[in-house]
């Protein structure tokens, strides 16, 4: 049976409508790009596959002080029972040996005096390996293999005891929790200063303890692919900032902005302001330091990514002078004010510097032209409140109006009426 056709023609129907609508091009996401350094500071990176894991065993102080807190507690307390276990094992069998534990014998002398049981043995162990020593139980003058075995044990107890002190200070004063008063502002910026196109970022130092050589390096990484084809997932370029000048030490005694002047040796170079958005770039701030408290060297990490970087923004000035003290302003940190910066690249304002000067002509008369609006405004509220001031006056004083005086003046043929005001 053939299908029953429609009165309306398929072409007005509603699929065909549908079909001829134009449509609006649909702009999808880019997807999340995993960060190489995360905004805290830590890298964000996997190991896996790591077939020779006995390296980590050659070098255990360093493998203590890099695990997490709770393994390192369970490691030493297992590590303090196993040997207290072990020695007091160690003390049974000695007893054992001696005759220590038979009850039937008599008139014969303890290698440990009231060492009966395991538990006894365990009890002093424990006192032997911590210096404890409550008097009850004490080794006597006639074994010899109790005195070896005495040594041991306090050898054995040091060891252990030196490995968590030394594992406990150093990670209590490692490197990054000073790094923790290390601040980065949240957002980068790029705008025109000097009449170049920078890169800029703010740092800061919550504490009065100063960095001493501190310095700032910069990197971008992105994905590359070399002229024969290979493919580089992680290339790290350096990026030369303003104040590489000898040392590249900075007195980092209040909040400073890091620039880095885009040119032509800067991978930013090509990059416009839209392009910029659609890229696939990471910027890494690393800055380094010695603490002037402990001497030990430390480190602070932070990365941008395209959508943490705004384009024609400028840091707010947070340094103020009140009262001969300088003050700092940290609620104001990560403020970034909008200035005029042009959206091309680099590049096109190196080729072509009348762009930058037709930007800056134009920011300047909308300025003005808001300069103008505004005072216009402010040139009407004035009048509208002068007339609404004066209309009150005239409503106040309108009571004081002279009255009218009437004047009679006879005349020949009659009286006439003459009103003077």
């Amino acid at each position: 049976m053939l299908a029953r056709k429609s009165i309306i023609p398929e072409e007005f129907g509603l699929p065909g409508l549908v079909s001829r609508m134009p449509r609006k091009p649909v702009f999808r996401d880019r997807v999340n790009k995993a960060r190489f350094i995360a905004k805290n500071g830590s890298c964000n990176l996997a190991h896996k596959n790591i077939r020779e894991q006995g390296r980590f065993l050659q070098d255990v102080f360093t493998t203590l002080v890099d695990l997490k807190w709770r393994f390192t507690l369970v490691i030493f307390t297992t590590t303090f029972v196993s040997s207290w276990l072990l020695f007091a094992m160690s003390w049974w069998l000695v007893a054992f040996a001696h005759g220590d534990l038979d009850p039937t014998r008599e008139n014969m002398t303890d290698c440990v005096k009231n060492l009966k049981s395991f538990t006894s043995a365990f009890l002093f162990s424990i006192e032997v390996q911590v210096t404890i020593g409550f008097g009850e139980r004490v080794i006597t003058e006639q074994c010899p293999t109790a005195i070896t075995v005495l040594i041991l044990q306090n050898i054995v107890g040091l060891i252990i005891n030196a490995v968590m002190l030394g594992c406990i200070f150093m990670k209590t004063a490692q490197s990054n929790r000073r790094a923790e008063t290390l601040i980065f502002s949240r957002h980068a910026v790029i705008a025109v200063r000097n009449n170049r196109l920078c890169f800029m970022i703010r740092i800061g130092d919550l504490r009065k303890s100063m960095i001493i050589g501190a310095t700032v390096r910069l990197q971008v990484v992105r994905k590359t692919t070399t002229p024969e084809g290979e493919v580089i997932p992680i290339h790290q370029i350096d990026v030369q900032t303003e104040s590489a000048v000898g040392s590249n030490s900075l007195f980092l005694l209040a909040p400073l902005i890091i620039c880095h002047i885009i040119d032509k040796n800067s991978p930013l170079y090509d990059l416009s302001a839209m392009e910029l958005q659609c890229s696939d770039l990471e910027v890494i701030v690393i800055l380094e330091g010695v603490v002037e408290t402990t001497g030990i060297t430390t480190q602070a990490r932070t990365s941008y990514v395209s959508e943490e970087i705004q384009w024609g923004h400028r840091f707010v000035p947070i340094v103020t002078e009140e009262e001969g003290v300088y003050s700092v302003d940290y609620s104001k940190f990560g403020n970034t004010v909008k200035v005029a910066t042009p959206c091309c690249s680099a590049r096109e304002l190196d080729e072509k510097p009348s762009i930058l000067i037709q930007t800056l002509q134009k920011s300047e008369l909308s300025h003005q032209n808001s300069l103008r609006k505004r005072n216009s405004m402010r040139r009407n509220n004035s009048m509208r409140k002068g007339a609404g001031s004066s209309g009150s006056l005239r409503r106040n004083n309108s009571g004081l109006a002279v009255p009218k005086v009437q004047f009679f003046t006879p005349t020949d043929g009659g009286q006439n009426l003459n009103a003077v005001t």
